[in-house]
């Protein structure tokens, strides 16, 4: 109460000295914001002269993003296991299979011409692998997803840990092959997780049951 006092008689002093004064008091709050969120997507080089994707992170997916992933070229670990830059028509192809990738029938602009992927059909490979890309650590069940253009529309797979034991083993029917590219979108259920292993997919000769067109894709698994 005494101080209450004692500043209204400090106010009344202040008021009969016929002069003010204004303090002004500024307070400043700090916003932090996140950074956004990169997204993943998949950029294309060549691997034993067909188009193959691989992972990259960027903060934006637009068509300058994409095409500056694709400049970059592989990375070194990507290139111990076959990826290398294309060249010429297959740059063009790796250029068409990354910008449109998230509409995959649709045309592309690239050197100012228009492509499908269809149009590079001899520079895909017969099972190409969209997911999972190499080094991609997964669960069960793996998702194998991609498209292919196999004899019946027919290959196999399996799913081998760190010392080549299976841990699983099928066959999958895309929806057309024969000469003519289809999809396929199967979940591979799979155990015990852990450790690291690889994905292998290959067709079975027709004229002697060996393998063809086999791509092997290392994998690190989690529970």
């Amino acid at each position: 109460m005494r101080r209450l006092w004692l500043i209204a008689l400090f106010v009344l002093a202040a008021a009969g000295c016929g002069s003010t004064e204004t303090v002004t008091v500024t307070t400043t709050r700090t916003v932090t914001t996140a950074p956004a969120a990169k997204k993943t997507v998949r950029v294309y080089f060549m691997r034993d002269g067909k188009v193959a994707p691989v992972a990259r992170e960027l903060q934006t997916a637009d068509r300058a993003s994409l095409l500056a992933a694709v400049g970059a070229g592989p990375t070194d670990r990507e290139r111990a296991i076959g990826f290398t830059p294309g060249e010429g028509s297959e740059r063009t192809a790796e250029e068409v299979y990354t910008l449109s990738q998230f509409a995959p029938k649709q045309a592309v602009d690239v050197g100012g011409r228009s492509y499908t992927r269809a149009d590079f059909e001899d520079l895909t490979p017969a099972i190409l692998v969209e997911t999972p890309l190499p080094f991609a650590t997964v669960s069960a069940p793996l998702r194998l997803r991609g498209t292919a253009n196999t004899f019946e529309a027919t290959f196999e797979y399996e799913l081998l840990d760190s010392a080549g034991k299976p841990l699983a083993k099928h066959f999958v029917t895309a929806t057309s092959g024969s000469g003519t590219r289809g999809t396929y979108d199967v979940a591979v259920p799979f155990g015990p997780p852990g450790g690291t292993g690889k994905l292998l997919v290959y067709e079975l000769s027709a004229a002697d049951g060996s393998r063809i067109h086999q791509v092997e894709i290392p994998l690190t698994f989690t529970s």
